[in-house]
C-alpha cells in the first residue's frame, strides 16, 4: 500500500485532506528561510520537499531499513527530515557509542513525539527529561534492585513463573499454537512480582486484558497511521489507530490506579511488597516533612509503572518469540543447544550460574537478540546542547535517531549480519565471546534499566522451555516456510506464527 493510500483510507474526505496539506504548505512555504549554518557544517542528508520533508523517499513499514542505505550515501552522521522535523541519524557501531557513550550528556535527553507527549505528559521515565526524570529514573534503579532485580531473588520469580507457563505449553499436547499470548503472560508476571508484590493467574481476566491492551498498543504505535500523527498532529481525531491507543492507555491507567488504591489500604511502610508501596512511603514521608510539590506524586508513579510493564514486558516477550520460531526453523541449532543443557544440568532447573558452562546456548540468546533487532532505530534522542560531533554541528534540542539496525547489523563487526550465526558469540574453542557491537539495549544515559533483568529472564525462560519442549512448525509446514519478516510495530515481533512444542520427557 503506497503513502497517499494508506493516509486517505484514514481521511473521512480527501477534498478536506489536500486543501489542509496546501494551507500547511503555504504557512511553511511563508515561515521557512534558508538554513544557517552560522554556527558550523550540518550534517550532509537528501534535500526535503517543503512539509512532506523526505517522506516520499521513506519505507514508512520498514524505516529503519530506508535510513540504513541512505547511512551508505550520506555517512555515518546524516541529516533527514521526517516530514516537517529535522532529524539527525547515527549510523553503525563506533558513531552510535561515541554520541551515546562518549557524549552521553549532549545527546542524554529524550526525543518525545506527539503521541507519547500526549500520554506521558512529561511524567514517568522513558518519555521524560529534566529533574523529575533524573529523580524518577535513580529511584527506580535503586528500587528494583532492592526487589531482587538481577539477583537472587528475581530468579526465584523467573523459575516460579516457567512452571507455569511450562503447564500452559503442556495443555496443548503437542498441537500447534501461537505463543505470544502465553509469553507475554509471563514475563509480565515478573513485572507484577517485581511492582505490585504479586502475581497474576493467566486465567485473570482483568489481568489479560491489560497485558493484550498493552501489547495491542505497542503494535499499532509503529503503525503508518502513528507515524503520520507524529508528523501532522492535526491528523489525529481522523485516525482509529490513535483513538485506540488512547482508549486501551486509559484503561490501563485506571487498571493501575485501581491497584495502587488497593496496596495503598493495606500499606505497611516497614514491610514493602514491591515498587509500588516503596513509592507510596517515599511519598508519604515526604508530605509529613512538609514537602508537597515533590516528584513524587500520583501522575509520576502511575507512568512510571507504565513504563515498566512496556518496556519489560513486549521487549522480552517479544525476544523470547524470536528464539523459539528461530529454534523450530533451524533444527540443528536446536539440537545442538538441546544437547549443550542435558549434557551440563541434566533434569534439573536451571540456574543463572549456569550460563557460564552454556556457551552455545548463550550464543544462541545472543544472537536471537542481535538478530531480532526488536528496536531497530532505538526511542528517539534529543541533543541537550548544541554539539559538533565528527565535524558536524547539531544544534540544541535536535531530535536524534541512534539507529540500532546498523549497529546490530554492521559489517565491520559481524561476520554474517543478515544470518543466524551463533558462532558470531563464540571463539575458535566454542567458548562464549562478547562484542561491542552487541547494544539491543542501547547505551549511555539513556540504557535500558532493565537490561539485568531482561538478561536473566531470556536465560531462564529459553534454557527451561528447551530442556522441556521440541519445537517444530505445524504439520504441513517446513523450517523454510517459517517467515522471519517482522510485523510492523513500534517493536518489530515476528510475523504471526503457531508452533508445535512437543514434550521431551
Amino acid at each position: 500500500m503506497s503513502l497517499m493510500e494508506g493516509l486517505l483510507l484514514q481521511a473521512p474526505s480527501t477534498v478536506t485532506l489536500l486543501g489542509a496539506v496546501l494551507f500547511l504548505l503555504v504557512l511553511y512555504l511563508l515561515s521557512s528561510g534558508s538554513s544557517s549554518e552560522e554556527h558550523g557544517k550540518e550534517p550532509p542528508g537528501p534535500r526535503p520537499l517543503p512539509l512532506l520533508g523526505n517522506l516520499l523517499q521513506l519505507d514508512l513499514n520498514r524505516p529503519y531499513q530506508t535510513l540504513f542505505e541512505l547511512s551508505k550515501k550520506y555517512g555515518s552522521v546524516f541529516t533527514v527530515h521526517i516530514g516537517p522535523q529535522k532529524v539527525v541519524v547515527l549510523a553503525g557501531y563506533k558513531t552510535v557509542k561515541q554520541a551515546l557513550v562518549n557524549h552521553a550528556e549532549e545527546f542524554g535527553d529524550r526525543g518525545i513525539n506527539h503521541l507519547f507527549g500526549e500520554l506521558n505528559k512529561g511524567h514517568g521515565i522513558v518519555f521524560a527529561n529534566g529533574d523529575s526524570w533524573k529523580e524518577m529514573r535513580r529511584f527506580a534503579l535503586t528500587n528494583l534492585r532492592d526487589f531482587g532485580m538481577g539477583k537472587k531473588a528475581s530468579e526465584e520469580k523467573i523459575i516460579e513463573e516457567v512452571r507455569y507457563l511450562i503447564e500452559v505449553f503442556e495443555e496443548h499436547n503437542g498441537k500447534a499454537f501461537d505463543t505470544t499470548q502465553a509469553m507475554n503472560y509471563a514475563v509480565s508476571n515478573i513485572i507484577c512480582s517485581i511492582v505490585y508484590g504479586s502475581r497474576f493467574d493467566y486465567s485473570d481476566p482483568r489481568f489479560r486484558r491489560s497485558v493484550d491492551q498493552a501489547n495491542e498498543s505497542i503494535r499499532l504505535g509503529g503503525s503508518i497511521s502513528i507515524q503520520l500523527y507524529n508528523m501532522f498532529p492535526w491528523l489525529g481525531p481522523l485516525l482509529k489507530n490513535k483513538t485506540l491507543i488512547m482508549k486501551n492507555i486509559a484503561d490501563n491507567k485506571e487498571e493501575m490506579k485501581e491497584l495502587v488504591r488497593g496496596l495503598k489500604e493495606t500499606l505497611n511502610p516497614q514491610m514493602c511488597r514491591g515498587f509500588v508501596d516503596s513509592f507510596l512511603v517515599r511519598k508519604q514521608t515526604l508530605e509529613e516533612s512538609g514537602n508537597m510539590n515533590s516528584h513524587y506524586h500520583i501522575e509520576n508513579l502511575i507512568q512510571t509503572v507504565a513504563n515498566l510493564f512496556a518496556a519489560g514486558t513486549d521487549t522480552t516477550g517479544t525476544t523470547m518469540r524470536w528464539g523459539l520460531l528461530l529454534m523450530a526453523k533451524y533444527p540443528d541449532i536446536q539440537d545442538r543447544v538441546q544437547e549443550e543443557i542435558s549434557r551440563v544440568i541434566g533434569s534439573r532447573q536451571a540456574l543463572v550460574e549456569d550460563r557460564k558452562n552454556l556457551p552455545y546456548t548463550d550464543a544462541v540468546i545472543h544472537e536471537t537478540q542481535r538478530l531480532a533487532n526488536i528496536v531497530p532505530m532505538s526511542i528517539p534522542h534529543t541533543t541537550s546542547q548544541d554539539v559538533t560531533f565528527q565535524g558536524y554541528f547539531i544544534k540544541k534540542g535536535t531530535a536524534v535517531l541512534p539507529l540500532l539496525t546498523s549497529v546490530l547489523q554492521d559489517e565491520s563487526e559481524w561476520k554474517s549480519p543478515h544470518t543466524f550465526n551463533p558462532a558470531h558469540f563464540l571463539d575458535e574453542e566454542g567458548r562464549f565471546v562478547k562484542n561491542d557491537a552487541f547494544m539491543p539495549f542501547s547505551a549511555g544515559r539513556r540504557v535500558c534499566l532493565g537490561e539485568s533483568l531482561a538478561r536473566m529472564e531470556l536465560f531462564l525462560f529459553f534454557t527451561s522451555l528447551l530442556q522441556r519442549f521440541c519445537f517444530s512448525p505445524p504439520p504441513g509446514v517446513t523450517e523454510e516456510d517459517l517467515d522471519l519478516t517482522p510485523s510492523l510495530g513500534f517493536t518489530l515481533s515476528p510475523s504471526s506464527h503457531q508452533l508445535c512444542a512437543v514434550s521431551r520427557v
